[in-house]
């Protein structure tokens, strides 16, 4: 994929959604950890249902760990996963209070250390909350990165360091991590009709001088 294709997919994407976020609900870094950790093999708009209930009653490392594993699992029990979920939750609230006074810590070693929270989890963390250049590599970014040939890569891992490198060298890092998580129903829609319509089939893109012909799909 050459320099234009590859500035033109951002410049759509960042005109499809201009102000791009996740669509979980959450007011606080330790809420967002909770939604995230509680959003694998799961949607947003589930999880979204469920912190409704949930934060108002408890929405700190210390209130969540007061109210229990049982009494957790009652307001995420239409989660997929909940006993595992309400378990890790639990778990990573009694480390948060103990042991970081119940701030959610902003590095990749301490929060891959907490129970439920991998390295997607903890890319989500690192760039919502934080700021930091990091991008979650979910399965579809993983499939349409190699099938656009964006940045490819066996592993997940390959694909997250080549987009990570790509995004540096051109466009907004923050901006453009944003748009390629696709968590969010919005993005992901919006990342597939701009691969339909500039890169899956022949394209003749005319903006500002710039022509880009007949990238085809092979």
């Amino acid at each position: 994929m050459n320099k234009q294709i590859r500035e033109e997919i951002f410049t759509r994407l960042a005109e499809a959604i201009p102000e791009p976020t996740t669509e979980l609900n959450y007011n606080s870094n330790f809420e967002l950890l909770a939604a995230v950790l509680l959003s694998a093999q799961a949607t947003d708009i589930s999880v979204n249902k469920a912190t409704t209930k949930l934060f108002p009653v408890a929405n700190t490392p210390e209130r969540i760990y007061a109210l229990g594993e049982s009494k957790l699992k009652q307001y995420i029990k239409t989660i997929g996963l909940f006993n595992s979920k309400a378990k890790h939750l639990i778990e990573t609230s009694k480390i948060l209070v103990e042991e970081y006074e119940s701030v959610v810590p902003d590095n990749r070693t301490a929060l891959e250390s907490l129970p439920g929270v991998g390295r997607k989890t903890a890319n989500v963390i690192l760039n919502t909350a934080f700021g930091q250049p990091t991008i979650a590599v979910d399965t579809h970014i993983f499939r349409v990165s190699n099938r656009i040939r964006i940045a490819r890569g066996k592993t997940v891992l390959e694909v997250e360091r080549g987009l990570i490198k790509l995004c540096q060298n051109s466009l907004s890092l923050t901006h453009i991590i944003c748009l390629f998580y696709t968590v969010a129903t919005p993005a992901l829609h919006a990342l597939q009709n701009v691969m339909d319509a500039a890169l899956l089939t022949s394209v003749n893109i005319e903006r500002s001088g710039c022509s880009v012909k007949k990238y085809q799909r092979r």
